[in-house]
C-alpha cells in the first residue's frame, strides 16, 4: 500500500487553474455539465493533511484520505466517533468522542465493509473513496471554539467539524468535475454529518445522481438536546439556508426533529434519494439517547426509531429505510455489511439496487428485530 502526504497549501496552483478556467464559482449554475474531470492519486489511500483552518478539538493537525476509483463515480464517507456538548460530555477525552486523527488507526480501519476492494461482492470497489476523519465532537457540523469549565479546570474544545469537513469538500469540488453517481454516507456521528452535508453537495453536484444513506443515525434525542449542543457548536451557521424549511432565520429548528431534516432535504432535491440504516435496538445509539437525560433505555430508543422512521417514510416519497435485527451499532465499516438480511432482503442487495437506480423498498424486521439485549 503506497500513501501519499501532501500539504494542501500547494493548492495555489489548483486554484488558478479553476480561475482560467472560468472562475471559482460551483461550475453548475448553467444547463451544460462541466467536464467529468477526476484527480491524479497514487494507488491506495492517499493521506493528505489540508492545513489552513482545520484542527482536531484538542488543537491537533486533522488530516483525511482519499482511495482512487476507476468509474466516474464517487463514495464520500463521514467517519463516525461520539459527540460532546457541555462540560460533562467534553471534559471526559476520548471516552466519549474520536479527539485527534490518527492516521496509522484510519489506515487500519479501512480494509473491511464498503472499503474490502478486493471482495468482488462490493458496489463500490471500483469508485473513488474520499474518507473523512472525525475528530471534533460535532457530527461534523460545527465551527466554534468554546472553553468549557472554569479556572483553573478549564479547557478550550474546537468544534470545528464543518470546517474540516468543508476543507475536505473544497479538494472534492476542485478535483470531481461532473461525477457520475455519488454515494454519501457516514455511520454513527458520521450518519448526522452525511446528511448534514448532503444539501450542500447536491447543491453542487447539478448533474451527478446522488444517493445518501445514514448509517446508525437515527437522531432519537431529547426534546432540549438541540437547545443544549448548537449553540456550542455553532450548528445553525451551517445549516443550507437556501432550503426555506432549513433556514434558521425562517424556520425554528429546535422545534423539528431529524425526520424533518431528511424531509426537507429529500423534497428540496426530489431528483436524488435519501435513506438510513438502523438495527433495531442499537445499543450505542440508546447510550447517546441516555446520556442526553433519555429515559427507558433500549426499549424506549427503539420505539422512538421506529415512530421517526415512519413519519420520514411519510413525508418523503424519496426516502427509503432499512432496519435490520438485533443492536449492532454501524454497518457499513464491516463485513456485516454483506451478510445482515432482513425481512428477507440482504443490505448488501438493497444498497447496490439503491445506488445503481433500481427500484427499492423499505425493509423492517418486524416480529423478527428481537428484544432489548438480544
Amino acid at each position: 500500500m503506497r500513501i501519499r502526504k501532501e500539504r494542501l497549501a500547494l493548492i495555489f496552483p489548483l486554484v488558478i487553474a479553476a480561475l482560467l478556467l472560468g472562475g471559482c464559482g460551483d461550475g453548475n449554475s448553467g444547463d451544460e455539465p462541466p467536464d467529468a474531470t477526476l484527480p491524479q492519486l497514487e494507488d491506495g489511500w492517499n493521506i493528505i493533511y489540508p492545513g489552513g483552518d482545520t484542527v482536531c478539538s484538542r488543537g491537533t493537525e486533522y488530516a483525511y484520505m482519499v482511495h482512487p476509483g476507476t468509474v466516474n463515480k464517487l463514495v464520500i464517507d463521514f467517519m463516525g466517533g461520539g459527540a460532546c456538548w457541555n462540560n460533562l460530555t467534553c471534559s471526559v477525552a476520548g471516552s466519549i468522542f474520536n479527539e485527534a486523527v490518527d492516521p496509522d488507526e484510519l489506515l487500519s480501519m479501512a480494509a473491511n465493509g464498503i472499503y474490502d476492494r478486493a471482495n468482488p461482492d462490493n458496489p463500490f470497489k471500483d469508485w473513488y473513496h474520499v474518507f473523512i476523519p472525525y475528530c471534533t465532537g460535532d457530527v461534523h457540523w460545527g465551527n466554534n471554539v468554546v472553553t468549557y469549565g472554569s479556572a483553573p479546570n478549564e479547557f478550550t474544545i474546537n468544534h470545528k467539524g464543518a470546517t474540516n469537513a468543508g476543507a475536505v469538500m473544497n479538494w472534492v469540488y476542485e478535483n470531481f468535475g461532473n461525477p457520475e453517481t455519488i454515494f454519501i454516507t457516514g455511520c454513527s456521528a458520521g450518519a448526522y454529518g452525511s446528511i448534514g452535508w448532503t444539501p450542500h453537495i447536491m447543491d453542487h453536484y447539478r448533474h451527478s445522481k446522488i444517493y445518501q444513506m445514514g448509517d446508525s443515525g437515527a437522531g432519537i434525542i431529547t426534546d432540549t438536546f438541540f437547545q443544549q449542543s448548537f449553540p456550542s457548536w455553532n450548528a445553525l451557521a451551517f445549516f443550507p439556508k437556501f432550503i426555506p424549511g432549513l433556514d434558521p432565520a425562517k424556520v425554528d429548528i429546535y422545534a423539528h426533529d431529524l425526520s424533518y431534516i431528511y424531509a426537507q432535504v429529500g423534497q428540496y432535491f426530489s431528483q436524488h434519494t435519501v435513506s438510513q440504516y438502523n438495527s433495531a435496538f442499537d445499543e450505542n445509539q440508546t447510550f447517546y439517547f441516555t446520556a442526553m437525560g433519555g429515559q427507558g433505555g433500549q426499549a424506549e430508543w427503539s420505539q422512538r426509531m421506529f415512530a421517526i422512521t415512519d413519519e420520514a417514510n411519510q413525508q418523503t416519497p424519496n426516502y427509503y429505510s432499512y432496519i435490520a435485527p438485533g443492536q449492532v451499532h454501524c454497518i457499513i465499516p464491516y463485513d456485516g455489511f454483506y451478510t445482515v438480511e432482513s425481512g428477507g432482503v440482504r443490505l448488501r442487495d438493497w444498497v447496490n439496487d439503491l445506488v445503481n437506480g433500481r427500484t427499492v423498498s423499505d425493509v423492517s424486521c418486524g416480529t423478527a428485530c428481537g428484544s432489548p439485549g438480544s
